[in-house]
């Protein structure tokens, strides 16, 4: 039996649509086996998925098809804590440990560098399956082929995180058809240099640029409208002071980049934002990983 962890992630971060994301410490956990019949057993967030169409089955099935090979019958237990819809990469974490649970099985032809591949091509963007696969704050792009590469950068350990989420879902399809069809040159402009600003903050540990690379153009002012009190919430934590309030992923969860000192003011704004919901205090976290259970 194989068990594979998968951490959630966090999209965008602001302005680093489809591209950037960030690995974080909650983790699914899926343990598998090659049965004489297919088997799916659920247990976590939201409802129990469907034997079939789920996607932990869909990704395990698409690396056996990617190499020619028949796909066999597996029995999936699953543990899953990330909330579903939220903007905390429920999605990808279930196709990567499918396909990263396929690619142990068959001894490895893709590889993680093939997982994330595939998966990429799956999801048709890679900013949640990357941080699935190599951790950290992850940045990936097409090639002029249109194949995506991807290189990852630990997160500062004091760079302190906070998640809003919401008691409600919003699905990825409905915040994708809430944007425009076309940007103006300023927009675009804006939206390369932050994102650009946030890796070199990362990388040269500098939070305090985050409060101008976080700030997003191109997604978030359009999503608003399906997260109530989402400017107001971004606009107050600006307030108390933290490094990056952005929208995860395509919502409606919100996080936060902080200081330590500054955790308990976030935390109850966030509160006030999510009634029902949750505030999860979480640490960036590697990459997927693949163990005998």
């Amino acid at each position: 039996m194989l068990r594979a962890r998968v951490p959630a992630t966090s999209a965008n971060l602001g302005p680093g649509f489809d591209a950037l994301g960030l690995a974080l410490d909650l983790h699914l956990v899926v343990y598998a086996n090659l049965a004489d019949r297919d088997d799916f057993s659920y247990a976590g967030e939201g409802p129990a998925p469907r034997l079939h169409g789920n996607l932990v089955h869909h990704g395990f099935a698409a690396v056996y098809r990617a190499v020619g090979e028949a796909v066999p019958p597996v029995s999936f237990t699953v543990e899953n804590p990330i909330p579903l819809a939220r903007g905390l990469g429920s999605s990808s974490a279930a196709l990567v440990a499918g396909a990263a649970i396929a690619d142990a099985l068959l001894e490895h032809p893709l590889g993680r560098d093939g997982v994330f591949q595939l998966t990429a091509g799956i999801e048709g963007h890679p900013d949640n399956v990357g941080p699935a696969v190599y951790g950290g704050l992850t940045v990936a792009a097409a090639d002029a082929r249109g194949e995506f590469l991807a290189t990852s950068l630990r997160l500062p350990e004091r760079w302190s995180l906070l998640f809003g989420v919401p008691d409600f879902e919003l699905p990825t399809p409905t915040a994708r058809a809430a944007l425009p069809s076309s940007y103006s040159r300023s927009d675009t402009v804006l939206t390369s240099s932050r994102s650009a600003l946030w890796v070199a903050a990362v990388a040269n540990d500098q939070p305090e640029l985050l409060r101008a690379a976080s700030l997003d153009v191109l997604h978030e002012p359009y999503r608003a409208a399906l997260v109530p009190r989402l400017a107001v919430t971004t606009a107050r934590l600006r307030e108390v002071g933290v490094y990056a309030a952005f929208l995860s992923g395509a919502g409606p969860s919100v996080g936060v980049v902080a200081p330590p000192e500054l955790l308990e003011a976030c935390r109850a704004v966030l509160a006030e934002f999510a009634p029902g919901g949750q505030v999860l205090a979480l640490a960036s976290a590697g990459g997927y990983v693949l163990e005998r259970a």
